[in-house]
């Protein structure tokens, strides 16, 4: 591609440029071992972003371009003065500094997949970016956390049927694993037994062992047994593949509401959230708040949270279980700790 023109032969489709893929090279010749290669490329391109980051960008894209086809703006070549003008724009709409960071980056993804790279730091995107953080900026909202007592209510508002057995193992595991919904749902029975799967499980005698490739690279996550079957996460776990009759492949399916079969499909993430949602709100937690505010206030991330505050442990054992790059991580995790435990001022003289 040279000045943003595609090469002779090449098509859009050559370029994958819809998002979903990274450019492949074009086939010079029907050799079957290139064109095995170029779906294996593309395979790989597919499997650089994860489900949710791919439909974020591609979401971020579209309004994007349709942003630029209503004010008369060309989508090539990429125009720092133009994206000025859109980041201002959403700004004065009330779109968060956390969205528009993230629709900034879908749209550099997507001017990289057709060879244009979009140049962030050019002074017209980074002083108005830089403007809008420190007009706008506020303290990430979070999720709040469940902790132990509070998950046992949740368990006990479940079903004994197959469809409550399998939400009580992935909220016990989510809990104790201190996964993300992503995670959870990603899981698979055994190694390479799926494209998109992002891990795998082993159950031994002591608990089990969680291979979980997450947003800081592949971690480890061992989950032991707990003192009480109807609690523990590794026997609910047991009981659910037992029942579920899931040996190989996706861990987490759903379940069908005529004849209550197993899908042999993957759940998806949003189911995790709207579990944690429904069973939060039926146990009474937070029974302080509205029914709005109970809905919006927990979410896929609160058991996460609820296990970070919950552990008393080192701090480091829970940076390490969480897969976090640095202990201010593990801090903002943290809804109850010993706050002022260190303090400075004592330690100055004052």
């Amino acid at each position: 591609m040279k000045n943003g023109q595609l090469a002779p032969g090449l098509s859009d489709d050559d370029l994958l440029v819809d998002g979903d893929d990274a450019p492949a090279p074009a086939l010079l010749s029907a050799d079957p071992r290139l064109a095995r290669l170029t779906e294996a490329a593309k395979a790989y391109a597919r499997a650089a972003r994860s489900e949710n980051t791919a439909r974020a960008y591609d979401s971020d894209w579209r309004q994007f371009a349709s942003w630029l086809r209503r004010n008369g703006f060309d989508e090539l070549p990429p125009s720092p003065d133009t994206v000025g003008l859109y980041l201002a724009a959403n700004a004065e709409a009330g779109v968060s500094v956390a969205t528009l960071e993230r629709r900034l980056s879908g749209i550099c993804w997507r001017y990289r997949q057709l060879g244009q790279p979009l140049d962030v730091r050019d002074r017209h995107i980074a002083t108005v970016l830089a403007g809008i953080r420190r007009k706008h900026a506020r303290p990430p909202t979070q999720k709040a956390a469940i902790f132990a007592d509070e998950l046992l209510a949740m368990l006990s508002v479940l079903d004994m049927d197959l469809r409550g057995l399998r939400d009580r193992a992935i909220l016990a595991l989510g809990f104790a694993g201190a996964l993300r919904r992503s995670e959870i749902v990603g899981l698979d029975c055994g190694p390479g037994q799926t494209e998109d799967g992002g891990g795998w499980i082993e159950i031994m005698e002591g608990g089990a062992l969680l291979q979980i490739y997450g947003k800081t690279g592949w971690r480890e996550v061992e989950i032991g047994r707990g003192s009480r079957p109807d609690t523990c996460p590794v026997a609910l776990l047991e009981t659910w593949m037992r029942l579920g009759r899931i040996s190989h492949g996706p861990l987490f399916r759903p379940i069908a509401r005529k004849n209550g079969g197993v899908s042999s499909e993957r759940l998806t993430d949003k189911h995790v959230a709207r579990l944690v949602q429904r069973c939060a709100m039926q146990a009474g937690i937070r029974g302080d708040l509205t029914e709005g505010e109970r809905k919006r206030a927990f979410g896929g991330h609160s058991l996460r949270a609820g296990l970070a505050s919950s552990a008393q442990i080192e701090e480091a054992h829970v940076q390490k279980h969480l897969g976090h790059a640095s202990a201010e991580m593990t801090r903002r995790y943290q809804r109850k700790r010993d706050r002022f435990k260190v303090n400075l001022t004592k330690a100055a003289g004052l």
